[in-house]
């Protein structure tokens, strides 16, 4: 019975019971009860939670039925059921419930970079007095977005067969046959009960099944596994060979994650199946707002306890917050990522009036043929907007007459990229010709805009305003992106990547490591709205599979180390300097 189905049948059964109220209070909430027994039966731990169900609702069998949404039966013990508040707190007396927890949302923390972590773009590269070859016997499995299955980071050209031990299945769905999986995509399944019941009811979701609409899970699935592909680049940008950390490493499928984040009771299941279908690896690039709540109700910290408990090494990312005290995934069972820069920039070029050359962050491959003025965007109010409001390049706030034909200088101070790139638009649509960013908080992530445009930080961003406040007609012209290497100094923590320290045990550090997550190129699905099968992001959610994929390497060699073993090899053998 789907969510829909099951909400018409509880809300008749509300108004043949005459107690409405009841029935719209009811939220979705996990139960979770902790390990379960070896010899526990997955049949009779779904009879217990209907059990306990129908015992909370006056012994209404069909009620109980009906506000159940999962059973976690595999790696661990719980379920997932709509009830009121006074229901939730009931069962939470409960014999055996460790705790309950509202469904909360999870956000996603939305190539060369191998290159510069020490590892050859071959295959088949050997690690020296040792063999990566058994990676073809490491399954990782990916909670995220889903997967574009045809890019060619995920084929299984010359892949042996499917390990033996392999216990899960491919789910068809929309235009997701289970035929798609192949010898690389060995699993592909998708949760959105916990998404469905929280979310507006008619919102568009595109592709009711494992395949990826957005573009992240893939990204991050080829970083950490994709096959060698010997021509990938983006719009001509950083042309050449790139491979995942692991590229014959076998892929499993857990998508959770929609259009508007990810839900617990979702990941909950995804993190029960995956113990059960055998992976040996789980990433997850996304986790919870700053703070984070106790690991007792937090559902990535007690799916990955279960996973971990069991052998099975959790890799997550710290988030994307920037700030002090903002790291999140704190559990310190899991290798919780934070993210680094290369020596690796893409680059467009200022040119001002004066002749001095001033570097910005762009993906933008149009330029500019020749100067024109080039003033501040608070110099362009429109309307009933402030000078202020108007130099951050609100939407609607420029002066056509002002803007035209020029190129504007915009401040930033958000974190969100997309709102980057929404500037760009806001400008063009406004008449100006090109656009200069100023980011407050110099994060040197490079943004694909729909104009001639390039970020700065503050610092170069002064020099410029003091250009244009000393000279009676300020020109300028930017010049189309490049890749450049050999950018210093590198590595470097990037400015958006949440900081320690841990705000729930202090003892632990957190994060634990840092890898690659600036301006990361990897596959794309073509069915988001930039149309790529490649494309560069940022954030920790990039540098999360870097380190998956150095788990599966490790898992490869040393099959029987535990995850602790794997952790600590990891975490002792990094250094603050390339490996060249």
């Amino acid at each position: 019975m789907g969510v829909s189905e099951k909400t018409l049948l509880l809300l008749f059964l509300c108004v043949f019971l005459g107690d409405i109220s009841l029935c719209f209070s009811s939220k979705l909430y996990v139960v979770y009860m902790g390990s379960k027994d070896g010899d526990e039966h997955p049949d009779e731990i779904l009879r217990q939670n209907h059990q306990m169900l129908t015992a909370i609702h006056k012994g209404s069998v069909e009620q109980a039925k009906t506000s159940h949404v999962y059973s976690y039966r595999h790696g661990f013990k719980g379920f997932a059921a709509k009830l009121t508040e006074a229901q939730a707190s009931e069962i939470s007396k409960m014999p055996g419930v460790v705790s309950v927890f509202p469904n909360t949302k999870r956000s996603l923390h939305t190539t060369h970079s191998w290159d510069f972590m020490g590892l050859s773009d071959d295959e088949t590269m050997e690690i020296p007095g040792f063999s990566t070859k058994n990676q073809v016997n490491v399954i990782i499995g990916f909670i995220d977005t889903g997967i574009w299955p045809e890019s060619p980071s995920f084929s299984d050209t010359n892949m042996p067969p499917v390990p033996a031990g392999w216990k899960g299945q491919c789910q068809s769905g929309e235009a997701f046959n289970a035929s798609i999986c192949n010898r690389k995509i060995i699993g592909a399944k998708y949760y959105m009960s916990g998404y469905e019941a929280e979310e507006e009811n008619g919102k568009t979701m595109l592709y009711k099944s494992a395949r990826d609409s957005s573009g992240h899970g893939s990204h991050t699935a080829s970083t950490a596994a994709g096959r060698y592909i010997a021509n990938m680049n983006y719009k001509g940008l950083a042309n050449g060979g790139a491979r995942g950390g692991a590229p014959m490493a076998r892929i499993a499928v857990y998508k959770t994650c929609w259009s508007s984040g990810c839900y617990d009771v979702d990941l909950l299941a995804a993190f029960d199946d995956a113990i059960r279908d055998g992976v040996h690896v789980i990433s997850l690039s996304l986790g919870p707002d700053a703070p984070q709540g106790d690991y007792f109700n937090d559902a990535i910290s007690v799916g990955s306890f279960h996973a971990v408990s069991r052998g099975i090494l959790v890799v997550a990312s710290v988030g994307n917050e920037g700030s002090t005290g903002s790291a999140t995934n704190l559990a310190p069972w899991v290798i919780t990522v934070a993210a680094s820069s290369t020596d690796r920039d893409f680059t467009s070029d200022i040119v001002l009036g004066n002749g001095v050359r001033l570097k910005g962050e762009s993906l933008s491959l149009s330029q500019m043929n020749t100067s024109t003025r080039i003033i501040p965007a608070s110099e362009a109010y429109a309307g009933y907007f402030t000078p202020y409001q108007s130099s951050y390049c609100l939407d609607s706030s420029l002066n056509r007459t002002k803007a035209k034909g020029k190129v504007l200088v915009c401040l930033h101070a958000g974190s969100s990229s997309e709102s980057k790139m929404e500037k760009s638009i806001i400008v063009k649509e406004a008449g100006g010709v090109g656009m200069i960013l100023i980011d407050e908080a110099d994060k040197g992530v490079a943004i694909p805009f729909v104009i001639p445009a390039a970020t700065v930080g503050k610092r170069i961003g002064n020099k410029i305003l003091a250009y244009i406040n000393n000279t009676r007609l300020p020109m300028a012209r930017i010049l189309s992106a490049k890749t450049v290497l050999g950018a210093q100094p590198a590595p470097r923590v990037a400015a958006f990547s949440s900081r320690g320290p841990n705000s729930l045990t202090p003892e632990i550090l957190k994060p634990d490591i840092a890898a690659p997550g600036l301006n990361i190129l990897a596959a794309w699905s073509p069915a988001a709205s930039t149309k790529l099968n490649f494309n560069i992001l940022s954030g920790t959610s990039m540098a999360c599979p870097h380190i998956t994929g150095v788990v599966a390497l490790l898992k490869a060699v040393h099959p029987s180390w535990s995850p602790s073993a794997i952790k600590s090899a990891i975490m002792t053998t990094g250094r603050i300097k390339a490996f060249t």
